[in-house]
Protein backbone atom coordinates (compact mmCIF):
# COMPACT_ATOMS: atom_id res chain seq x y z
CA UNK A 1 0.00 0.00 0.00
CA UNK A 2 2.72 2.47 0.77
CA UNK A 3 4.36 1.88 -2.75
CA UNK A 4 0.89 2.52 -4.10
CA UNK A 5 0.37 5.61 -2.62
CA UNK A 6 3.86 6.82 -3.04
CA UNK A 7 3.77 6.43 -6.79
CA UNK A 8 0.46 8.49 -7.02
CA UNK A 9 1.98 11.22 -4.98
CA UNK A 10 4.88 11.42 -6.81
CA UNK A 11 2.44 11.47 -10.13
CA UNK A 12 0.37 14.15 -8.64
CA UNK A 13 3.23 16.57 -6.92
CA UNK A 14 5.35 16.09 -9.80
CA UNK A 15 2.17 16.94 -12.67
CA UNK A 16 1.76 20.06 -10.56
CA UNK A 17 4.79 21.47 -9.68
CA UNK A 18 5.79 21.27 -13.73
CA UNK A 19 2.74 23.28 -14.36
CA UNK A 20 2.97 25.65 -11.93
CA UNK A 21 6.81 26.37 -12.93
CA UNK A 22 6.50 26.25 -16.23
CA UNK A 23 7.10 29.95 -16.72
CA UNK A 24 10.28 29.78 -14.33
CA UNK A 25 10.93 26.56 -16.77
CA UNK A 26 10.84 28.61 -19.81
CA UNK A 27 12.88 31.82 -18.33
CA UNK A 28 15.87 29.32 -17.33
CA UNK A 29 15.70 27.89 -20.93
CA UNK A 30 16.07 30.92 -22.47
CA UNK A 31 18.72 32.49 -20.03
CA UNK A 32 21.25 29.16 -20.63
CA UNK A 33 20.32 29.41 -24.46
CA UNK A 34 21.27 33.08 -24.82
CA UNK A 35 24.31 32.56 -22.41
CA UNK A 36 25.67 29.72 -23.32
CA UNK A 37 23.96 28.30 -26.36
CA UNK A 38 22.95 24.54 -26.41
CA UNK A 39 22.07 21.91 -24.52
CA UNK A 40 19.86 23.50 -22.21
CA UNK A 41 19.29 20.60 -20.37
CA UNK A 42 22.14 17.79 -19.32
CA UNK A 43 21.56 14.33 -19.09
CA UNK A 44 23.82 11.99 -17.23
CA UNK A 45 23.48 7.89 -17.07
CA UNK A 46 22.95 7.45 -12.99
CA UNK A 47 21.18 4.02 -11.52
CA UNK A 48 17.97 3.46 -10.35
CA UNK A 49 15.80 0.98 -8.64
CA UNK A 50 17.03 -3.00 -9.43
CA UNK A 51 20.25 -1.31 -11.11
CA UNK A 52 18.26 0.05 -14.19
CA UNK A 53 20.45 2.49 -15.77
CA UNK A 54 18.40 5.67 -16.53
CA UNK A 55 18.99 9.32 -17.92
CA UNK A 56 19.03 11.69 -15.29
CA UNK A 57 17.86 15.29 -16.20
CA UNK A 58 19.19 18.74 -14.65
CA UNK A 59 19.56 22.48 -16.44
CA UNK A 60 23.06 22.41 -17.57
CA UNK A 61 25.27 24.31 -15.23
CA UNK A 62 28.60 24.28 -16.81
CA UNK A 63 30.41 24.61 -20.22
CA UNK A 64 30.44 22.18 -22.90
CA UNK A 65 32.79 19.46 -22.14
CA UNK A 66 35.47 19.45 -24.99
CA UNK A 67 36.93 16.12 -24.69
CA UNK A 68 33.19 14.49 -24.50
CA UNK A 69 34.47 13.69 -21.12
CA UNK A 70 31.38 13.28 -18.72
CA UNK A 71 31.07 15.28 -15.71
CA UNK A 72 31.61 13.54 -11.97
CA UNK A 73 32.34 15.06 -8.85
CA UNK A 74 31.95 18.70 -9.15
CA UNK A 75 33.19 21.33 -6.72
CA UNK A 76 32.01 25.00 -5.67
CA UNK A 77 34.99 26.29 -7.40
CA UNK A 78 35.19 24.37 -10.90
CA UNK A 79 35.90 26.53 -13.36
CA UNK A 80 33.75 25.29 -15.81
CA UNK A 81 30.56 26.67 -13.89
CA UNK A 82 28.71 29.07 -16.05
CA UNK A 83 27.79 32.56 -14.67
CA UNK A 84 23.95 31.50 -14.92
CA UNK A 85 25.24 28.43 -13.72
CA UNK A 86 26.20 29.35 -10.36
CA UNK A 87 23.06 31.01 -9.86
CA UNK A 88 21.11 28.13 -10.31
CA UNK A 89 23.08 25.72 -8.35
CA UNK A 90 22.98 28.50 -5.38
CA UNK A 91 19.22 28.02 -5.51
CA UNK A 92 19.16 24.71 -6.37
CA UNK A 93 17.41 25.42 -9.70
CA UNK A 94 19.50 23.24 -12.24
CA UNK A 95 17.46 20.24 -9.98
CA UNK A 96 13.70 21.07 -10.94
CA UNK A 97 13.95 19.04 -14.36
CA UNK A 98 14.03 15.45 -12.47
CA UNK A 99 10.46 16.32 -11.80
CA UNK A 100 10.34 15.22 -15.08
CA UNK A 101 12.03 12.06 -14.19
CA UNK A 102 9.83 11.74 -11.20
CA UNK A 103 6.62 11.83 -13.57
CA UNK A 104 7.83 9.35 -15.72
CA UNK A 105 8.40 7.11 -12.67
CA UNK A 106 12.42 6.65 -13.11
CA UNK A 107 12.63 8.62 -9.72
CA UNK A 108 10.30 9.17 -6.69
CA UNK A 109 10.31 12.76 -4.90
CA UNK A 110 12.05 11.68 -2.10
CA UNK A 111 14.69 8.20 -1.95
CA UNK A 112 18.38 7.72 -1.69
CA UNK A 113 19.74 9.83 -4.61
CA UNK A 114 20.93 8.41 -7.91
CA UNK A 115 24.77 7.27 -8.29
CA UNK A 116 26.97 7.21 -11.01
CA UNK A 117 27.40 3.69 -11.80
CA UNK A 118 30.97 3.71 -11.45
CA UNK A 119 31.01 4.90 -7.88
CA UNK A 120 27.98 2.53 -6.97
CA UNK A 121 30.02 -0.38 -8.27
CA UNK A 122 32.65 0.14 -5.34
CA UNK A 123 30.10 -0.48 -2.68
CA UNK A 124 27.95 -2.78 -4.61
CA UNK A 125 27.04 -4.87 -1.95
CA UNK A 126 25.59 -1.60 -0.44
CA UNK A 127 23.84 -0.92 -2.99
CA UNK A 128 22.03 -3.89 -3.83
CA UNK A 129 19.93 -3.25 -0.83
CA UNK A 130 19.83 0.61 -1.81
CA UNK A 131 18.44 0.26 -4.93
CA UNK A 132 15.30 -1.88 -4.35
CA UNK A 133 13.90 1.74 -3.96
CA UNK A 134 13.97 3.95 -6.57
CA UNK A 135 16.15 6.82 -6.30
CA UNK A 136 14.89 10.22 -5.11
CA UNK A 137 15.49 13.94 -5.26
CA UNK A 138 15.60 14.54 -1.84
CA UNK A 139 16.65 12.56 0.94
CA UNK A 140 18.82 12.77 4.15
CA UNK A 141 21.58 12.56 2.11
CA UNK A 142 20.87 15.29 0.29
CA UNK A 143 19.72 17.91 3.37
CA UNK A 144 22.95 16.88 5.39
CA UNK A 145 25.03 17.27 2.03
CA UNK A 146 22.95 20.72 0.94
CA UNK A 147 26.71 21.86 0.80
CA UNK A 148 28.32 19.14 -0.73
CA UNK A 149 30.22 21.51 -3.31
CA UNK A 150 31.63 23.49 -0.78
CA UNK A 151 33.02 20.50 1.35
CA UNK A 152 35.07 19.51 -1.93
CA UNK A 153 36.39 22.66 -2.86
CA UNK A 154 37.93 22.28 0.25
CA UNK A 155 39.96 19.12 -0.90
CA UNK A 156 42.76 18.85 -3.60
CA UNK A 157 41.69 15.54 -4.92
CA UNK A 158 37.52 16.17 -4.60
CA UNK A 159 36.64 12.66 -6.21
CA UNK A 160 38.60 10.34 -3.79
CA UNK A 161 37.05 12.74 -0.93
CA UNK A 162 33.76 12.04 -1.96
CA UNK A 163 34.35 8.28 -2.46
CA UNK A 164 36.24 8.25 0.65
CA UNK A 165 34.43 10.14 3.18
CA UNK A 166 30.93 11.50 1.83
CA UNK A 167 29.85 8.56 -0.06
CA UNK A 168 29.79 5.96 2.45
CA UNK A 169 27.79 8.31 4.99
CA UNK A 170 25.49 8.90 2.26
CA UNK A 171 25.37 5.25 2.20
CA UNK A 172 24.56 4.93 5.77
CA UNK A 173 21.80 8.04 5.66
CA UNK A 174 20.36 5.94 2.56
CA UNK A 175 19.94 2.66 4.67
CA UNK A 176 18.38 4.80 7.59
CA UNK A 177 16.38 6.10 5.26
CA UNK A 178 14.60 2.48 3.98
CA UNK A 179 14.36 1.50 7.52
CA UNK A 180 12.12 4.49 8.29
CA UNK A 181 10.36 4.33 4.49
CA UNK A 182 6.74 5.83 5.17
CA UNK A 183 5.00 9.05 3.90
CA UNK A 184 5.14 10.62 6.91
CA UNK A 185 9.01 10.33 6.31
CA UNK A 186 8.60 11.31 3.37
CA UNK A 187 6.52 14.30 3.98
CA UNK A 188 8.83 15.33 6.94
CA UNK A 189 11.87 14.88 4.41
CA UNK A 190 10.14 17.44 1.74
CA UNK A 191 9.63 20.09 4.53
CA UNK A 192 12.78 20.27 5.70
CA UNK A 193 14.38 20.12 2.55
CA UNK A 194 12.63 23.51 1.01
CA UNK A 195 14.12 25.02 4.90
CA UNK A 196 17.13 23.96 4.03
CA UNK A 197 17.32 25.51 0.52
CA UNK A 198 15.33 28.27 2.18
CA UNK A 199 18.05 28.89 4.67
CA UNK A 200 20.65 28.43 2.13
CA UNK A 201 19.04 31.47 -0.01
CA UNK A 202 20.07 33.71 2.70
CA UNK A 203 23.09 32.71 3.27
Amino acid sequence: MYFTLKRLSDIIFSFIALIILLPLFFLIFILIYLTSGKPVFFKQERVGKNWEIFYLYKFRTMKLSETGEDYGVTSANDSRITTVGRILRTYKLDELPQLINVLWGKMSVVGPRPELEKFAMIYRNDYDKILKLKPGISDYASIKYHNESKLLKENEDPEIYYLNNILPDKINLNKQYISEASLTTDFKIIITTLKTIFNDTKN
